[in-house]
């Protein structure tokens, strides 16, 4: 098939490698001409692993192309994608002035049959706006779809090509053949192509990230709860994961979720439920949660140094807000540098991927090392604010020698507490015993 899909982000980029992977024709469309440069030259914007060999695969067999002008990307397609920005408001709700913007002029542009399709996360009820805004001007036929996408970074080029499911909302026979058509490679092994209503669609996306954050957040405050009556987060996971019903997965506790989607998608459901008259009180109770957990590490790094932190000068590893990305949207890191940097404290930090993005928001408010043992030198303890696996087993004997003090504030519970203990270490992690006086041995 060919293909037009409208920005090169996150989504767009994947959404369009990965089509063209497949065989098909995709040319990707952006405003930003340096941008287009860059990818035409073969320049993978963002840090995703296994884009970059599908992306230079299929620029060099043309199967991918990039360009500046729209018409050109939309004229022989058969499919548009919108996989545009939906930045959150003043308000919390999802602004679509790009969805909107681009779809009125897809309707002074299109010549003949084309379905258009919302990818990018959007309120119940865009896919309508986005039909009345093409039809102001369209003088041919075309459908409107809600194609969401659950796309994990760090994961999402797996997750595009073998999908758990892939949701598709349209009242349209002939939409629902071509995007049927389109899936077929990707579910091979027999996962569903969903087909629903486009509001059925559009809400899915919202329900299923909203699911995972209040789950993620039931667990930072049953880890909160272990700390306060001295039982271990760890087996309590365990014990709650081995439930069916329950399932392993986003139940590890920590500094709280962040990134490009939950903060988002949950802060957006819950402005679509105040719309409609409908108080989500569950949600609602996740967003002060998540927002309280970002900092809770500040809270016990000031304990520790008796509430004044002014003239300490911490090492902080990782950045981003988690591993395998350079995505540092709503990182509980950049909260934690400004709860740090307000109390007096300096920081040295160091990421993997995510140190340039860093720079461009913050400046020079913390420092940078070329490595995480650099980050060290001098500092009064370390600070873990994302599981990168670099960290999962560092040179105990270069922490050691590095810090002042041989004490580690961990947001991700990386180490084990009974190897802090015998390595000599304060450790202080999250739902679990801080490691300051004889752990009982195994039985």
């Amino acid at each position: 098939m060919n293909i037009a899909v409208v920005g090169t982000g996150y989504v767009g980029l994947v959404t369009g490698t990965c089509f063209a992977e497949t065989g098909n024709h995709v040319v990707c469309v952006d405003i930003d001409q340096e941008k287009v440069k860059k990818l035409k030259a073969g320049e993978v914007p963002i840090y995703e692993p296994h884009l970059d060999v599908l992306f230079e695969r299929n620029i060099r067999q043309g199967r991918l192309l990039f360009t500046t002008n729209l018409k050109e990307a939309v004229d022989q397609a058969q499919i548009i994608f919108l996989a545009l920005p939906t930045p959150p408001g003043e308000d919390g709700s999802a602004d679509l002035k790009y969805v909107l913007g681009v779809a009125k002029e897809l309707g002074k542009i299109i010549t003949d049959y084309k379905v258009i399709v919302d990818k990018s996360t959007v309120p119940v009820g865009t896919a309508e706006k986005v039909r009345e805004a093409v039809a102001e001007h369209a003088r041919v036929p075309f459908d409107v779809v809600s194609n969401p996408e659950f796309l994990r970074e760090g994961f999402a080029v797996d997750d595009f090509l073998k999908p758990d499911r892939v949701v598709v909302g349209t009242s349209s026979a002939r939409a629902q053949k071509l995007m049927e058509d389109l899936y077929k490679p990707f579910v091979r092994q027999g996962n569903p192509i969903l087909f629903m209503d486009e509001r059925s669609a559009e809400l899915t996306k919202y329900a299923a990230n909203a699911f995972l954050a209040v789950k993620i957040t039931f667990m930072n405050e049953i880890a909160n709860f272990c700390e306060a009556v001295g039982a271990d987060v760890d087996k309590v996971r365990i014990g709650i994961g081995s439930d069916s019903r329950i399932g392993k997965r986003f139940l590890f506790p920590g500094i709280g979720y962040g990134g490009s989607c939950f903060p988002k998608d949950v802060q957006a459901l819950a402005h679509s439920g105040e719309q409609a008259g409908y108080k989500f009180q569950i949600i609602n109770s996740v967003m002060k949660v998540n927002e309280r957990q970002k900092t809770t590490l500040v809270d016990k790094i000031k304990a520790h140094f008796g509430n004044d932190l002014r003239g300490k000068h911490f090492a902080l590893w990782g950045l981003a807000f988690k591993p395998d990305t350079d995505d540092i949207r709503e990182a509980p890191a950049l909260y934690m540098i400004e709860a740090l940097v307000q109390a007096g404290a300096t920081v040295t930090a160091f990421d993997p991927e995510a140190m340039d993005n860093v720079r461009k928001t913050i400046g020079d408010k913390v420092r940078y090392a070329e490595d995480e043992y650099a980050a060290l030198e001098g500092a009064d303890a370390l600070i873990i604010a994302t599981e990168w696996a670099t960290f999962r087993n560092p040179e105990m004997a270069k922490l050691e020698k590095s810090l002042k003090e041989k004490t580690i504030f961990d947001g991700r519970n990386l180490y084990d507490l009974e190897e802090m203990k015998d390595l000599g270490f304060h450790y202080v992690s999250v739902g679990r015993q801080t490691v300051n006086a004889p752990i009982k041995a195994k039985a």
